[in-house]
């Protein structure tokens, strides 16, 4: 493979003045360039891009930290990001950790010492400290979906709004028996969701029927095995509210395996709303979020950080979206 030098004896000049031409960086007399790159041409010469980066300090790479990809809205903040990284000519790196602390943590090692000029994450909350080192040392971090550290930058939902307009949507259709499926409570978003439920509830003076357990809560599964519970609990359950869509599939069969039907027996309404919903057999009634709009912003932040002099890196920003109640066959 041939080099700058390989290129430079070619055309009769120093390394450097190669280098000069082939960067812009300063002039060089056009009958100079024309034989560098006629040499650059002939020996077939394709620059060193990870070279380059070093020297320049810029990899014009973000990388992106998200749970998971399937049906969920992560895809959406992905395509989102990776969208607004390429009209501003960076590319993406992307790492999927399952909720894992461990995993996330690898990934964020392999991430400041790798390609990237930032990161955005949805992260589990169990990895602060390493995000707070990270940013120290000049790598700028922007947390998408789920704000867990108030000194770094974020670009979530009103998850607190999601919880308590659902409940108020619910009981201006007649239901006083309403359960809540949820998540991992110690992520801001279920956490959050949950606030908002339980303010509208006792606003209504309603009894409140929850379920969750201590496992990721992305699932088919999870929400059938919640749907059960929240039914032994309480078998007059008027109305349910899931976290997320996958657990609004599973609560589906749940209810169907005991003949109750929805929406005339039992009302569903997901509180993170994605596409799959509107497709489903009985289309499901959601509290949508921007997904894609807010992964679009995560990435501009970030490389609006990036990009910005040194000296002059702006202040933490935390940007909240609304959701959009999407009325549908389920509720």
């Amino acid at each position: 493979m041939a080099t700058l030098k390989d290129v430079a004896k070619l055309a009769c000049v120093d390394v450097s003045t190669v280098s000069r031409a082939l960067n812009g960086t300063s002039y060089v007399h056009p009958e100079t360039k024309a034989r560098i790159y006629a040499a650059v041409k002939e020996l077939s010469y394709r620059p060193n891009v990870l070279a380059q980066a070093l020297r320049q300090g810029k990899r014009h790479t973000i990388g992106l930290v998200v749970p998971r990809l399937d049906l969920t809205t992560f895809a959406d903040i992905l395509q989102g990001a990776e969208r607004e990284a390429s009209k501003h000519n960076y590319a993406t790196l992307i790492c999927h950790t399952d909720d894992n602390p461990k995993t996330e943590r690898e990934c964020l090692n392999r991430l400041r010492n790798g390609f990237v000029d930032g990161i955005a994450i949805a992260g589990t909350g169990r990895c602060t400290r390493l995000l707070r080192d990270i940013q120290s040392n000049g790598l700028p971090i922007v947390q998408v979906i789920r704000r867990q550290d108030a000194h770094i930058s974020s670009v979530v939902a009103d998850y607190d709004a999601c919880g308590y307009d659902a409940v108020k949507y619910l009981a201006t259709k007649g239901c006083r028996q309403i359960g809540l499926i949820n998540g991992d409570e110690n992520l801001a978003p279920y956490r959050e969701r949950y606030i908002g439920f339980h303010r509208a509830m006792t606003e209504l003076g309603l009894p409140e029927t929850t379920a969750l357990f201590l496992e990721p809560g992305n699932s088919f599964e999870y929400g059938y095995r919640c749907a059960e519970a929240l039914l032994n609990q309480n078998p007059m359950l008027d109305a349910i509210m899931v976290a997320v869509d996958v657990q609004g599939i599973g609560a589906m069969r749940a209810l169907k395996e005991r003949d109750r039907r929805v929406p005339q027996d039992v009302r569903l309404i997901s509180l993170t709303g994605h596409a799959i919903g509107g497709v489903l057999e009985t289309p499901m009634t959601a509290l949508e979020i921007p997904a894609y709009e807010m992964g679009a912003k995560a990435a501009r932040m970030l490389i609006d950080e990036i990009e910005a002099p040194e000296g002059s890196k702006p202040a933490p920003q935390h940007l909240t979206f609304p959701a959009v109640l999407v009325e549908r066959e389920s509720g």
